[in-house]
């Protein structure tokens, strides 16, 4: 067997966009258009759109490996190729096995037909023989919790209950390669924890996963491996962590000293522009790692170029997946005062220790009177380190920050 499940080589597909609709007409029609036609030539004409590009992607099997990017990056137009859907305008996949896809609620689902004949056409679409699916029947219909509905046309379920026989009929069908597309977002919180958990156990089983999904979380605790689409282009494939930076607009290298004042503008010209932020050690030394137990000092430097009646400062801690873990104000120690045209810096300090090992990105907000006049987002904090650290156990701890709990010793009880 050779090491790959997915080769992906030199991969594009180009889509047409724009251009007339053509409605329908009468000869008289088509004879008039034709004679104004000569006079206005080329117009209207339909543009190409690469949706994807040059993508070049091998997958080991039994890896598990996660596909991020921001919306239009060309995730599902690769799956879609992957599953056979759309055929690619260049290159060429080669897939070694079986492949299982779930790319939409109920895709490969026949509404007027019941939950137990769609399990047994879905299987058949995969070419397994009947013995095999009537092996897994039981196992998949318990995973969905659909037992009372399994002989009700599926066109009557929910979008829950359809994607719960979908994932199950996906997943237990016994494919080599799972392909798996945002759709587990449709699920309650339980069921995508259980979804997540199948998910690994058929890698464990020596099966490739395919897993695209906006959940950084999920990317971080399910995949050995995450690949950044931008653009319809590989921006970044490597350890999920570093993954998830480039994806919030971090670089792997964090910078002490940031420039941010040719970044675009996110509200026009208010009078007041960001222009760098700053971190420093407790020394007051550039920082570009902060171990867990110091400080970190943040230093933000802005201009104003017309008088601010009621100034304020806001900053915003950004965990990788994408969650808010906290936010403060500099009117939350003083209220908010005037300030002049000028050049000015103002700095706050954080606490590492209640920071995990994992990325953070800064949000800084100028105001006028509660109004913001300029902000930037997606500045990478430096890296948390603790050299002292199991760094399997930090890494796999849940939530978005460390809060110091203090333990007591574990004694005998002797009654209340």
């Amino acid at each position: 067997m050779t090491a790959h499940a997915i080769r992906i080589e030199g991969l594009g597909k180009q889509y047409t966009i724009g251009g007339p609709q053509a409605p329908y007409r009468t000869l008289r029609d088509t004879l008039a258009e034709g004679a104004r036609g000569i006079l206005r030539r080329g117009a209207g004409q339909p543009r190409r759109f690469w949706a994807l590009r040059d993508v070049s992607l091998e997958v080991r099997h039994g890896e598990i490996v996660g596909i991020i990017g921001r919306n239009g990056a060309g995730k599902s137009t690769l799956l879609k190729i992957l599953s056979r859907i759309t055929a690619p305008t260049t290159g060429r996949v080669e897939l070694r096995g079986r492949v299982g896809t779930l790319l939409e609620v109920g895709t490969g689902f026949h509404p007027e037909l019941s939950g137990r004949e769609n399990v047994f056409l879905n299987g058949a679409i995969l070419g397994m023989r009947r013995e095999e699916i009537a092996r897994k029947f039981d196992e998949i219909v318990a995973f969905a919790e659909v037992e009372q509905f399994i002989d009700t046309p599926v066109k009557h379920y929910s979008s829950g209950m359809y994607l719960r026989l979908a994932f199950a009929v996906a997943a237990h069908l016994e494919p080599e390669i799972l392909i798996v597309d945002e759709v587990l977002a449709v699920g309650d919180a339980a069921f995508q924890k259980k979804c997540l958990g199948k998910m690994g156990e058929v890698a464990r089983d020596g099966r490739t996963v395919l897993f695209v999904s906006h959940n950084m979380q999920a990317v971080r605790q399910l995949c050995e491996r995450a690949v950044l689409l931008q653009h319809g282009q590989v921006k970044f494939s490597g350890a999920p962590n570093q993954a998830i930076l480039h994806y919030f607009g971090g670089n792997a290298a964090r910078e002490a000293l940031i420039d941010v004042s040719d970044v675009e503008r996110r509200g026009g010209n208010n009078g007041a522009l960001i222009q760098s932020v700053q971190f420093l050690d407790e020394q007051g030394r550039p920082s570009y790692a902060v171990e867990s137990s110091n400080r970190l000092r943040v230093v933000v430097r802005f201009t104003l170029s017309r008088s601010v009646e009621r100034f304020d400062m806001a900053m915003a801690i950004i965990h990788g997946e994408g969650s808010a873990v906290f936010s403060e104000s500099l009117s939350d120690r003083r209220p908010p005062g005037p300030l002049e045209p000028g050049a000015y810096c103002c700095a706050f300090e954080l606490e590492a220790r209640y920071l995990k090992l994992e990325p953070y990105f800064l949000t800084i907000y100028l105001a006028d009177d509660g109004r913001t006049l300029d902000h930037v987002d997606n500045v990478s904090l430096p890296e948390v380190v603790n050299p002292k650290a199991d760094s399997l156990k930090e890494t796999h701890r849940w939530g978005l920050a460390r809060i110091p709990v203090e333990w007591s010793d574990v004694r005998i009880h002797a009654g209340d």
